[in-house]
């Protein structure tokens, strides 16, 4: 597999928080890949051949060729179906508020078609993109589109903006009480705000940032022990940690460190 990213526009930097490319063969035996939450929503191009995503009984559905998936709450698996060819925008947590043309909530763990969210105007983007061969033409395309919806679109809120960085910088260790205290703002009120803005609550973000923070450890092999890492992760005990790890992964910590990390890595969640 070939995997590249690219920064955005510095003005849609504020919403963008990468572009990414994946390009690979057809697999001989084509394998499911587990996609970990990361807090992040994505439009998605197949310009290759589609993926299978899996629902929560198992069943296989085929994803749209051109999409935006909501925040997942709980770990994807996809499959690819031949060769793959896939080109993404992935947003800051709050980064596709003002773009968006339905409740960001309703979008949860959903793949939605692009002509389903912005009509006509989503297909011609579509189009443009998988017609465009060139990584930079197909960034171009959807920068055009990016800064004709935002021209209309409501302004991102930056309170949440600002509670999203308090967040991350934290690595998720803060409480709702603390953040609500930090920023002044009921905790009823910032959490209403969260769901319009992000699609989660400060708490959902604040764990999967958590987790997001000890899977880049799992990815770098920097750790000693999974005692160690529920440490560093500053989780009350053991227990705690494997239970919000499985919440968001599937897995136990150390049945997902024995299976191949690569694909997780390259999808939602460690740039």
């Amino acid at each position: 597999m070939t995997y590249q990213t690219f920064d955005p526009d510095k003005v849609l930097s504020t919403f963008v928080k990468c572009y990414w490319l994946l390009e690979g063969p057809k697999e001989e035996r084509p394998r499911r890949q587990r996609i970990v939450p990361d807090g992040c929503m994505e439009m998605i191009f197949h310009y290759g051949d589609l993926y299978k995503q899996y629902t929560e009984d198992g069943m296989a559905i085929i994803q749209p060729r051109c999409f935006v998936i909501g925040q997942l709450t709980r770990p994807l698996e996809i499959e690819p179906t031949g060769q793959t060819g896939i080109f993404s925008v992935r947003f800051h947590p709050e980064g596709f508020m003002p773009f968006a043309t339905i409740p960001l909530s309703e979008m949860d763990n959903k793949a939605i078609a692009l002509e389903g969210l912005f009509g006509e105007t989503g297909l011609t983007l579509a189009t443009e993109v998988l017609n465009t061969p060139a990584s930079d033409g197909k960034i171009s395309c959807v920068e055009a589109f990016l800064f004709r919806r935002l021209a209309d679109a409501q302004t991102t809120d930056r309170i949440v903006k600002s509670v999203v960085e308090t967040i991350l910088t934290a690595n998720g260790q803060l409480s709702v009480d603390e953040l609500s205290r930090q920023t002044k703002i009921n905790r009823r009120q910032l959490e209403r705000r969260f769901a319009a803005a992000i699609g989660l609550s400060p708490k959902q973000l604040s764990k999967i940032i958590r987790v997001q923070n000890v899977l880049k450890v799992l990815l770098n092999g920097q750790f000693t022990s999974l005692t160690a890492l529920a440490y560093n992760g500053e989780y009350y005990d053991q227990a705690h940690f494997i239970k919000d790890f499985k919440e968001f992964t599937g897995l136990t910590p150390k049945a997902f460190y024995s299976e191949n990390l690569k694909m997780s890595s390259l999808f939602y969640g460690t740039d």
